[in-house]
């Protein structure tokens, strides 16, 4: 065997060195492996410890029940969050409140207009024009945003002409009601 060696030019000691090389190699993959067995082993009987086939079986379907109520729970709680948005949508959650003078010889700023609207700037605009003998409130639905200069021209024709000493215009009224949007 050595003259197979020697007539292909290789040195019997480097041979035998790459098979010591090999064989610690070798063990220490054994060792590893051994090693993941057993800790697989570990897990396998714990896993096992105490439970026969039959009540592994009942456990499973047990948790697949609880799985199923809980993707139940899950639509259901889509369903209400749902509803609970478009509810949302319809409440009046925008406002502004503007105060203002409504006549000159009254001052403080008791007047004021305070608009109520829902994401679709739809609500009311609540009008209070304050006096010196008397307060009068205007309640005005607003349908769309388009309704502001119609709504304008009421007020200025209910309140703002007879016997107010106060210069007013529709476009002054216009403009009021569109800073509270």
């Amino acid at each position: 065997m050595s003259d197979l060696f020697s007539k292909v030019g290789i040195d019997l000691g480097v041979v035998v060195l790459l098979l010591i090389v090999l064989i610690i190699v070798m063990m220490i993959m054994t060792v590893s492996m051994s090693l993941r067995l057993s800790r697989l082993n570990q897990k396998y009987r714990s896993f096992m410890k105490g439970k026969d086939a039959q009540s592994l079986e009942k456990l499973f379907h047990q948790r697949f029940k609880e799985i199923d109520k809980l993707n139940k729970q899950n639509e259901l709680t889509k369903k209400n969050l749902a509803d609970l948005k478009k509810i949302q949508g319809m409440t009046l959650n925008k406002y502004g409140i503007v105060k203002y003078d409504a006549f000159d010889d009254v001052g403080g700023k008791m007047s004021f207009a305070l608009a109520m609207l829902d994401k679709e700037n739809t609500g009311f605009i609540l009008n209070a024009i304050h006096s010196r003998d008397n307060c009068f409130l205007y309640l005005k639905e607003i349908v769309k945003e388009e309704d502001i200069p119609f709504l304008a021209q009421s007020a200025y024709d209910d309140a703002c002409r007879p016997g107010n000493p106060k210069e007013t215009s529709v476009e002054d009224i216009t403009e009021l009601y569109k800073s509270l949007i």
